[in-house]
């Protein structure tokens, strides 16, 4: 049935065309022999096939503008026919003869405007002629294209001020007039058009409509162009005679559409200076009208207008524009109970934007706009789709605007909006504040403002009501993670009292996090506390012994123990054993004995409770080794302590060459350069014989298993380890043991079952050069190495 329609209407334009190029060529030829009566008799039968009703308004205008590119030729004529020999006075009597209406009425347009030109009569006169007879014309599409007609042959000869159509008195008065009056009837007859017709093609007519409404608002262009337009008549007559038929019209399209239309086609200012009185109309649209992109398109403007020069903004205080927008958005969502949240949200978005342009230093506007946001949202519970999106837009400008996180949280209502976004939203905003602090490195700087803070970003510090982890991407919730961890590494205060109050702050904050977030949270703030400790210790040091501060390094230290022993239960066990190694290392910095102690013994419980994977065992007891090795504060007792139960982990790891590696590391342990006392050859020998011992029954058992000897790997690194005390003077290492091993790896290498190792061939000749360069150095050493034989 639609295709038939299609292929009918395509019938009716192809013979309505057909019939206007036939007539139009007949009106050509009475042109070219200057014979007016048939030239207008043709020219009416041209203009009849306008009178159709068959056409959509998309055919229509095909049809149209072939008529249109004639009657331009037409004009042309008259307007030399004038000058010639038949006056223009007798044409304008002469059309008016024309059978049918709408061709007379075309004709009549036509000579009209060749009448103004002629200024023999005043333009006001002609023009209010020709707007009153178009009334004749009541046929919606035919009346809309017969008045666009009239406003496009009209537009250039206006009688405005420094025009040449210029009349006497009030002459901007009667141009104005003129098209106001075109405009009025044009939308009437615009709104007339959704009632013709069935009620099933109603969407129908609806799109044509739509497709139509240039021509109406062709005319509101042409007002504000014209010159003599000035505020005054803007306010007092323009302004009012629009709204006045936009509001009564009563037509959802319509008042859209020109709301929409008379914002961006006006002057800024003047949209300022009648603020009032525009918004005054809003309320009264019909509740079906999208008010929120009008309301949403001025108040941009005007923040555009506001942000264009500083000079215009005193014009926003007198006028109290954020008054006057802040009460209009609240009529309007009260007229409109209907109104969805996400509409709402836009209007508060965009009066917030506006007031951050015009009004940066009202803290007080902006808490505002975002209570009233709150009072239309509560009661709604979480918010999704689009309205979440506004939310976050609404709290995203202040950020942009003051690039400060401490003017958010300076807003009493800012916390309060988020509440209501959903949580995954909710994570997108806490981002959006995180990324903020650190593009502009603010410094969030007292316990209170960290509180605050990390309220706002509750949602990725721990689980909210339906967080689902397992349903995230595991490489976004690292990444989030990693924003909160360094967050928590830029917050500094110089006062170590305040810091410490910091510390409790976010300590307090991230407990409620869950297993899956301390790993990435727990670290930074240890490492913060760390900080502070030896910044506390360094000032006490300078400091007189009457201080009574409570960020003391013991009081810290007891802070960080509690903080570990969490993670060590998430069970994060690995990371830890590695910080309370950190702590322990700090504590000896201190010169606290017992604390560091106490550090290390929960290292080692948690080495020997919970670490049970090989190489997070091999992995631990190195970093175990690495800190000991290190630590100058304990007594003799707690050493040997930590250091025999150090060497007794390394003998009891699963493989046989970490067995060997851990024993010979666990060497350095009894040989410290920078210490004096701890220099025990005799058991460093030992730990190298044990390993070599070890390394030994590593090569038995690749011999049993695999055939071969194996490689000869562990045998150079321990030769190195010779090499490296005997350099520093231990006297347990001779001369015979080094020469011994050497004699051991050439002999492995050279063998039989010995496996094929590029590694190991490049390590021991690396070995060999450093034993002749330390015998080419002369002095002292070289005499010591030159009695090694390679």
């Amino acid at each position: 049935m639609i295709s038939d329609g299609v292929e009918d209407e395509e019938k009716w334009l192809t013979a309505g065309i057909a019939g206007l190029q036939q007539n139009a060529f007949y009106m050509h030829r009475a042109l070219d022999s200057n014979n007016i009566k048939d030239a207008l008799k043709y020219s009416a039968q041209m203009l009849s096939e306008l009178r159709t009703s068959r056409l959509s308004p998309h055919k229509y205008y095909e049809l149209y503008m072939r008529a249109f590119d004639e009657l331009r030729k037409l004009e042309i004529f008259f307007k030399e026919e004038s000058r010639r020999s038949c006056s223009i006075i007798e044409l304008y009597e002469l059309v008016q003869h024309a059978g049918n209406i709408l061709p007379r009425l075309y004709l009549l347009c036509t000579v009209g405007s060749v009448y103004i030109k002629s200024k023999e009569a005043p333009a006001k006169d002609i023009l209010k002629d020709l707007v009153e007879m178009c009334r004749g014309i009541q046929h919606p599409l035919r009346g809309l294209f017969l008045r666009s007609y009239l406003s496009q042959v009209s537009r250039d000869k206006l009688p405005d001020i420094g025009s040449e159509y210029e009349g006497d008195e009030n002459t901007v008065m009667d141009a104005v007039e003129f098209v106001l009056q075109n405009f009025t009837e044009m939308n009437k007859l615009w709104v007339r058009m959704q009632h013709q017709g069935p009620a099933r093609e109603k969407e129908k007519r609806e799109k044509e409509r739509n497709e139509l409404r240039d021509l109406v608002g062709k005319n509101l262009h042409v007002l504000s162009q014209i010159e003599g337009i000035d505020l005054e008549l803007y306010r007092d007559v323009v302004l009012p005679r629009i709204l006045e038929q936009v509001v009564n019209c009563k037509d959802d399209l319509a008042q859209y559409y020109l709301m929409d239309c008379m914002i961006q086609v006006f002057p800024d200012e003047y949209h300022l200076q009648t603020l009032e009185i525009l918004l005054g109309a809003f309320p009264q649209l019909q509740p079906s009208v999208d008010i929120k992109t009008v309301l949403s398109g001025l108040m941009e403007r005007l923040s555009n207008y506001a942000a264009s020069s500083i000079e215009v903004l005193p014009e926003f205080v007198q006028v109290e524009a954020f008054a006057k927008l802040n009460n209009a958005i609240g009529q309007v969502i009260e007229a409109q109970p209907d109104m969805p949240v996400f509409g709402a949200v836009t209007l508060y978005s965009s009066l917030l934007t506006f007031t951050l342009h015009v009004h940066p230093d009202r803290l007080d506007y902006v808490d505002q706009i975002l209570g009233a946001c709150v009072n239309k949202i509560s009661g709604k519970g979480k918010l999704e789709g689009k309205a979440t999106k506004q939310i976050v837009a609404l709290l995203s400008a202040p950020l942009e605007k003051y690039s400060d996180i401490d003017i958010a949280l300076k807003l009493s209502n800012y916390p309060l909006v988020m509440e209501y976004l959903d949580d995954s939203t909710n994570k997108v905003m806490s981002n959006v504040i995180i990324q903020s602090i650190m593009k502009n490195k603010t410094h969030i700087s007292t316990a209170d403002k960290v509180g605050a803070l990390f309220e706002l970003i509750k949602g990725l510090i721990k689980d909210l009501d339906s967080d689902g982890n397992d349903e995230m991407d595991e490489d976004d919730f690292k990444e989030e993670q990693n924003f909160v961890a360094r967050l928590i590494q830029m917050l500094y205060n110089d006062d170590p009292e305040e810091m410490l109050k910091i510390i409790c702050t976010v300590k307090k904050h991230i407990m409620t996090g869950g297993p899956k977030r301390l790993p990435f949270t727990i670290p930074p703030l240890i490492y913060n506390a760390l900080k502070l400790v030896r910044r506390v210790q360094s000032q006490d040091e300078n400091a007189s012994e009457e201080s009574t501060a409570s960020a003391t390094p013991k009081k810290i230290f007891q802070l960080l123990n509690q903080t570990i022993e969490v993670l060590s239960m998430v069970p994060a066990p690995e990371l830890a054993l590695r910080l309370y190694l950190e702590c322990a290392e700090a504590a000896n910095d201190c010169d606290f004995e017992p604390v560091a102690y106490e550090f290390f013994t929960q290292a080692y419980i948690l080495y020997e409770e919970e670490i049970s994977d090989s190489k997070a065992q091999v992995t631990a007891l190195y970093l175990i080794i690495g800190t000991l090795q290190r630590m100058h504060t304990f007594g003799v007792e707690n050493r040997d302590t930590l250091t025999h139960k150090a060497t007794g982990y390394s003998a009891k790891l699963l493989k046989k060459p970490d067995q060997c590696r851990a024993v010979y590391a666990c060497s350095h342990l009894f040989w410290v350069e920078d210490q004096d006392g701890i220099k025990d050859g005799e058991r460093v020998l030992l730990c190298l014989k044990r390993a070599l011992r070890i390394a030994n029954a590593a090569q038995q058992m690749a011999n049993v298993t695999k055939g071969s000897s194996g490689s000869v790997i562990l045998f150079i690194e321990i030769l190195n380890k010779y090499l490296y005390f005997f350099d520093k003077g231990n006297t347990q290492i001779t001369v015979a043991s080094i020469q011994g091993l050497i004699e051991l790896v050439t002999t492995e290498m050279q063998s039989d079952t010995a496996t094929s190792d590029p590694a190991a061939d490049a390590f021991f000749s690396s070995t060999i050069r450093y034993i002749q360069s330390q015998k080419a150095k002369g002095g002292a050493t070289a005499e010591k190495f030159e009695q090694i034989k390679v």
